[in-house]
């Protein structure tokens, strides 16, 4: 689908992704277009689904202290409906930041926003070992951040 991308798309995607508060005039003129083409791309690209949302991404040290933790599940085997089961419950819970299945030993890897230590244990006793399926959990606890990004490489055109 990218290929439906020419070299102007790329330029407003690389700017939306850097600051999606500007107008389009500004990225208009930052990219090198005039506003109302600039515009109606970005209408495109947004109809087309290269553009899921625009978000504010915050702080999270503004919040106190956290760290993320990986939780890495290994799964029973589900039923369709206990798989779905699952995954409303992960998507309700909004401490999961992110979630994705795997290949390999374990089946499912979570991102927890924990506060401490001692709330994710609490977390993994009253919360994880409760959703439905779930036989086993490994987790790995961070020590600090060294790149978080949510910005895509884009191809160059």
């Amino acid at each position: 689908m990218a290929d439906n991308l020419d070299r102007m798309d790329i330029k407003i995607l690389e700017r939306l992704q850097i600051d999606a508060s500007e107008s389009s005039s500004e990225i208009a003129e930052r990219v090198g277009l005039s506003q109302s083409p600039c515009w109606r791309r970005i209408q495109r690209l947004r109809e087309e689904g290269y553009i899921k949302a625009q978000v504010a991404i915050l702080d999270r040290e503004k919040f106190g202290e956290s760290m993320y933790i990986f939780a890495q599940l290994k799964m029973g085997r589900l039923s369709d409906e206990g798989r779905e089961r699952f995954m409303r419950a992960v998507e309700e819970i909004p401490e999961i930041t992110e979630a994705y299945t795997l290949f390999g030993e374990m089946d499912v890897m979570l991102k927890v926003l924990a506060p401490n230590m001692a709330w994710y244990q609490n977390f993994t006793f009253r919360t994880l070992l409760r959703l439905p399926g779930v036989e086993d959990i490994r987790s790995v606890a961070t020590l600090s951040e060294m790149k978080c990004s949510h910005r895509l490489p884009l191809p160059s055109r």
